[in-house]
């Protein structure tokens, strides 16, 4: 159970961090236009590029996942990306957070130890 827990909490911080990456990627998209500079602005993102490796790094784990463990498991424990996503937008995007969120992730975390068990 610990195995399958570990590597679903891994996946989904490659998810959350993915999605991250992609936000600050098309934060420094300018508007579309038809442009060599626009599409050479796109190939050499690096927040884009990044954000691909961990998209795709986190679906060849799921899929790994749920070839060999529980899906009754694993995909309620996909949860935790939402605490990932709520300590990103703390610590790199510099949100705040109101209390009621809080509670939510609380709820999260209570739900994935009730699946565990």
């Amino acid at each position: 159970m610990l195995k399958v827990i570990t590597l679903t909490v891994f996946q989904c911080f490659l998810l959350a961090s993915g999605q991250v990456c992609f936000k600050l990627a098309v934060e420094k998209i300018h508007k579309f236009q038809w442009s060599w500079d626009y599409f050479t602005g796109l190939l050499t993102n690096r927040w884009l590029l990044v954000s691909g490796i961990c998209l795709v790094s986190a679906t060849i784990l799921w899929g790994s996942i749920l070839k060999h463990f529980a899906f009754s498991v694993a995909y309620p424990v996909t949860a935790f990306a939402y605490v990932f996503g709520m300590l990103a937008a703390i610590f790199i995007f510099g949100e705040t957070v109101p209390i009621t969120r809080w509670i939510g992730v609380g709820l999260i975390i209570l739900g994935v130890f009730f699946i565990a068990k």
